[in-house]
């Protein structure tokens, strides 16, 4: 793995480290910030526009399904109902972009529909069979309820927030024009309260000031429903999500295994192959000069004798490359106490597992602790290193730290990125944790599944 520690990360003042790309610090808090920001006004737009949208397709839905529902009794009732979710999906499309645009909410498309021919009774077939359609159709009933608590709640905090707030600038209207004192706060047939006195319009403007500073927090918790109405209805569903992970995986793996098969190949016909074939041609020569220089063949065969041995160190690195014969007969400790053995810094093992892993496990979490040495050797300019290996309940954890540079990335397309990968292949997680100067901590999280008897 070619992952190099400590370069391109902002040891050289790159990006990431210097003053200029730090995060603008704001001067009033937070509180004081959210009614002015510009998510406040786009989630009170959304709630705004939720009303109208959610009233054009409750009307949509219950009357086309209605409709349809009516004419079952007839051949019409099937393509009614049929456009009916159909519409309702190109309803999702529009509150997907909404979502997207006004919440920040990136929501997948759901599975497509899966027609086995073409014809308009097969797009019937698929749209009504099609989870997403009925999810569409549950979405349209749900979203009106809520649109129109949400849209009061809004409203009118909003309006009583900011109207309070702003009072001592318009209080003046009332005596002017409505010919009273202000605003009433109580009133009977004998006498009334006014706001009217400097203090009285003071305490009003805090008070507006506390609904205005409530007000972002009730509007995102307000559209926190709409993002799970979203996410939840007009998504892809966890089954869908979850077959497209496993086929964005099974190609992973796929890509894995010929890429390991090429290597072979290649350190095959670099090394063991090359050498092989020089080796029969020196006993080829060294046969025909037996008999004319019995001196010079018996050289030719040591000389050959030396290359058999390196031909079969090769054979055994290569062979250890692919599965060391120490993980299958003793286990992940000795395994990994091996690997240790051959780095360039002391490295301290620790493998704490009652029982082993399954084999396919147990590989994985061989070679991902070798590939991390493998960096720190090359890469890390440590001092010291350490593997701990434990299991807490169902995940198998591996965690390798170093005391070098730091600075490795997982999103900079390294080597790490590819070790990511094949952990994710198999529902494993790579969490890299390398500050600028040190020290590193790379944890790794691998699915546990026991070792069945051969």
């Amino acid at each position: 793995m070619a992952t190099e520690y400590g370069q391109g990360y902002g040891l050289d003042g790159g990006p990431g480290f210097d003053g200029s790309t730090e995060r603008r610090r704001h001067r009033l808090p937070v509180a004081l910030r959210a009614p002015v920001e510009g998510r406040t006004w786009r989630e009170f737009g959304h709630v705004l526009l939720s009303l109208p949208i959610s009233i054009l397709l409750f009307v949509y839905a219950v009357t086309m399904v209605s409709l349809g529902a009516g004419l079952l009794v007839t051949f019409l009732g099937v393509p009614v109902l049929a456009a009916a979710l159909a519409g309702c999906r190109g309803f999702g499309a529009v509150e997907r972009f909404r979502a997207r645009a006004l919440l920040d909410l990136e929501v997948a498309e759901p599975e497509p529909l899966r027609m086995r021919k073409p014809g308009a009774m097969a797009w019937m077939g698929a749209v009504l069979k099609s989870g997403a359609s009925w999810r569409a159709l549950l979405y349209a009933l749900l979203q009106l309820p809520w649109a129109v608590f949400s849209f009061a709640v809004a409203v009118n905090v909003w309006v009583l927030g900011w109207g309070l707030l702003t009072y001592p600038l318009w209080f003046w209207v009332f005596p002017m024009s409505a010919g009273q004192d202000g605003i009433q706060l109580y009133g009977d047939e004998t006498h009334r309260i006014y706001l009217d006195n400097p203090f009285e319009i003071t305490m009003t403007a805090l008070v507006g000031l506390l609904f205005t500073i409530a007000m972002p927090w009730i509007l995102r918790a307000l559209t926190m429903v709409d993002r799970l109405l979203v996410h939840g209805l007009l998504g892809p569903s966890r089954l869908a999500s979850r077959v497209v992970e496993l086929e964005s995986d099974r190609g992973v793996v796929v890509d894995t295994a010929a890429a390991d098969l090429r290597r072979i190949e290649r350190d095959l016909h670099d090394g063991a192959q090359a050498r092989l074939v020089a080796l029969a041609m020196d006993l080829g020569l060294a046969k025909e000069k037996l008999q004319e220089d019995p001196e010079a063949a018996a050289r030719m065969v040591d000389e050959a004798h030396g290359e058999v041995k390196t031909a079969l160190q090769e054979l055994r690195d290569l062979a250890r490359g692919i599965h060391p014969a120490v993980l299958t007969d003793r286990g992940l400790d000795a395994a990994l106490s091996a690997v240790a053995s051959r780095c360039t810094v002391p490295v301290r093992v620790e493998v704490d597992l009652r029982e082993r892993p399954a084999p396919a496990i147990e590989g994985i979490a061989y070679f991902t602790v070798s590939e991390l040495l493998q960096n720190v050797s090359k890469h890390a300019r440590a001092t010291w290193a350490g593997v701990e290996v434990w299991r807490t309940e169902n995940r198998l954890m591996l965690q390798v730290v170093d005391n070098g540079v730091g600075g490795a990335d997982v999103s900079q397309g390294s080597g790490l990125a590819g070790l990511a990968e094949r952990l994710d292949a198999v529902d494993g997680i790579l969490v890299v944790d390398s500050p600028a100067g040190g020290p590193t901590r790379v944890t790794a999280e691998l699915p546990w599944r026991g070792a069945y008897v051969r």
